[in-house]
C-alpha cells in the first residue's frame, strides 16, 4: 500500500459522492467506503504489510482520510436536509388536526342537575363513608334485626364486619348524631346489593338521598318539595302522583310517580303503557329514627326521600339496559 492508494480511494470517493442525489445514494456511499467493511476498512487492514518505520506516517494518512470522508459525506447529508425543509411549503392559515374531548358522563351530569336544583331550594350536600358499620346501615334508620335487607343475598359484609352501605340513608343519622335542627341536607353517592346482574339490576348504583328535619315540619312540606324538584327537573308541565307504600324508617311512607315525559303520559315502551314512571321513595321520618340520634321527636319532625339515578336517566335517555352504564363504551358515551 502507497500514498497513491490512498489518494486514488479518496479520488474514488469524491467521484461517487459528486453522483449521489439522494439520501439513499448517500447511503450507498457510505457504506461502499466508511462500512466495516468498506475500503478504507480495508486499507486499514493492510498496514501489516507497511515497513515499520513508515506505519506511522501511512497511519496518519489513513485516520486523516477516514476524518475527511466522513465530513464531506455529513456535509451532503446536511445539505440535502436543508434543501428538503426549505423546499416543503406549509400553509399555517389551515385549520389543524382536533383532538377528541371528553364530556361528562350522564350519571355525573344527572348527579349535577339534580344537586344544582336541590341547592336551589336550600338544601347542603353532605356525604357518608361507602363501608359503614351495622348501626348506621341498619339500626339506626328502624330496620328489624330480623329484616330482609340483613340477609347476605342483599348485602355485601366486609370481613371485618362492616356493610358495604345498601344506601345513602346513613349520612341521615351520621349527619343528625352530629348536628341539631334545623337540618337540610341532600347526600349523593354510591351504594350496593349483593344482586344479580341483569339488564335491570346492577351490583352497585348511585342514590340521593333527601332530609329536612325541623319543627312543624308536615306532609305538605315534603309534597310541595318533591313536586317543586320535579318540575324544575322534568318541567313544569310534568304531573306527580304519590302512592302509599312502606319503608322502616318512615311513617307514613310514600312511592312517587311522575308522568312519562317521553311520551306524555299516552304511554309508551319506557313507561311500559301506563303513562307513569316511578322516580323515589319518600315519607315524614319514623319517631324511632330521630330517638337514634337523641332528637326529640316531640319537638321535632321532618321528611326523608330518596331517588336513584340510574333509573331516572336511564328512563330520560330511553336506555333499556343499565349495564351500559358502567361499562364505559366509548361509542355510547359520545352521545352525551
Amino acid at each position: 500500500m502507497t500514498k497513491d492508494t490512498i489518494l486514488d480511494v479518496q479520488k474514488q470517493f469524491e467521484e461517487a459522492l459528486a453522483k449521489a442525489k439522494d439520501k439513499p445514494s448517500l447511503e450507498e456511499v457510505k457504506n461502499l467506503f466508511l462500512g466495516r467493511k468498506g475500503k478504507v476498512a480495508g486499507l486499514f487492514s493492510l498496514m501489516g504489510e507497511i515497513p515499520p518505520e513508515a506505519r506511522k506516517e501511512v497511519g496518519q494518512m489513513l485516520n486523516k482520510l477516514k476524518l475527511d470522508l466522513q465530513a464531506k459525506l455529513d456535509g451532503k447529508i446536511a445539505g440535502f436536509s436543508d434543501e428538503k425543509e426549505t423546499s416543503e411549503w406549509v400553509d399555517y392559515s389551515m385549520p389543524g388536526f382536533s383532538m377528541p374531548k371528553g364530556s361528562r358522563h350522564p350519571l355525573t351530569r344527572a348527579v349535577d342537575d339534580m344537586l344544582s336544583i336541590f341547592k336551589r331550594l336550600g338544601f347542603d350536600i353532605a356525604y357518608g363513608p361507602e363501608v359503614e358499620t351495622d348501626w348506621f346501615n341498619f339500626e339506626s334508620l328502624n330496620f328489624p334485626p330480623n329484616h330482609p335487607a340483613r340477609d347476605m343475598q342483599d348485602t355485601f359484609y366486609t370481613e371485618g364486619g362492616g356493610v358495604l352501605r345498601t344506601h345513602t340513608s346513613p349520612v341521615q343519622t351520621r349527619y343528625m348524631s352530629k348536628h341539631q335542627p334545623p337540618i337540610r341536607i341532600v347526600a349523593p353517592g354510591r351504594v350496593f346489593r349483593n344482586e344479580a346482574i341483569s339488564a335491570r339490576s346492577y351490583c352497585l348504583f348511585h342514590q340521593i338521598e333527601g332530609l329536612y328535619v325541623d319543627k312543624d315540619i308536615t306532609f305538605a312540606d315534603l309534597k310541595g318539595t318533591i313536586e317543586l324538584f320535579c318540575r324544575m327537573y322534568y318541567g313544569k308541565d310534568v304531573k306527580i302522583k304519590f302512592r302509599t307504600s312502606y319503608f322502616p324508617f318512615t311513617e307514613p311512607s310514600a312511592e312517587i310517580d311522575v308522568s312519562c315525559f317521553l311520551c306524555g303520559g299516552k304511554g309508551c315502551r319506557v313507561c311500559k303503557h301506563t303513562g307513569w314512571l316511578e322516580i323515589m321513595g319518600c315519607g315524614m321520618v319514623d319517631p324511632n329514627v330521630l330517638k337514634a340520634v337523641n332528637i326529640d321527636p316531640d319537638t321535632y319532625t321532618g321528611f326523608a326521600f330518596g331517588l336513584g339515578v340510574e333509573r331516572m336517566v336511564m328512563m330520560r335517555l330511553g336506555i333499556n339496559d343499565i349495564r351500559i352504564l358502567f361499562e364505559n363504551d366509548v361509542e355510547f358515551l359520545k352521545q352525551f
